[in-house]
């Protein structure tokens, strides 16, 4: 169902977000979630504009609800991964940093982004060498170095088993 008001109300927050304008932004989609609490479109809009902001904490709800709301876009459901994850990790809440990572990459499989914050987690959470073996993965699969791009099949098989050996 189409809802012009909502529309217009969520395009003008973000164009004021875009603008530099965030906290009028901010101040714009509060109500808009409140009005519209089932809308994960507004909500996410919500968590960035807190985020930018530096209020992290407050972006948690916004990330959560547009997580579970309908209507999120790809590359915004990606976006809000990553968002909460990484906000998660920042608090010290590494295991619900790590398991909301780790619910994006079902959805986003093999998502650099989400794969880098992952493995910032799980180092966090005491698992370092999972985490180097997923960031040797994504310097594996994402680099056009020279000087590494040579190694991509070492850096596949470590990225695989980080404490193998060969006689």
């Amino acid at each position: 169902m189409i809802d012009n008001e909502r529309d217009t109300a969520l395009a003008e927050a973000i164009a004021l977000r875009e603008a530099g304008s965030v906290e009028e932004a901010r101040a714009r989609l509060v109500p808009l979630v409140e009005r519209y609490p089932g809308d994960a479109q507004v909500a996410y809009q919500a968590a960035w504009a807190h985020d930018v902001l530096g209020l992290e904490r407050e972006a948690v709800p916004f990330y959560e609800w547009a997580l579970i709301g309908d209507g999120l876009p790809a590359e915004d459901r990606l976006g809000a991964f990553l968002g909460l994850g990484s906000t998660y990790r920042a608090f010290g809440a590494h295991d619900k940093a790590v398991a909301i990572l780790q619910r994006g990459l079902t959805e986003f499989p093999d998502d650099p982004g989400l794969t880098t914050f992952l493995a910032m987690a799980l180092y966090n959470a005491g698992d370092p060498k999972t985490a180097v073996e997923s960031l040797l993965h994504v310097i594996a699969t994402t680099s056009t170095h020279p000087h590494l791009t040579p190694y991509r099949k070492a850096l596949t098989l470590y990225a695989t088993d980080l404490d193998a050996t060969h006689p």
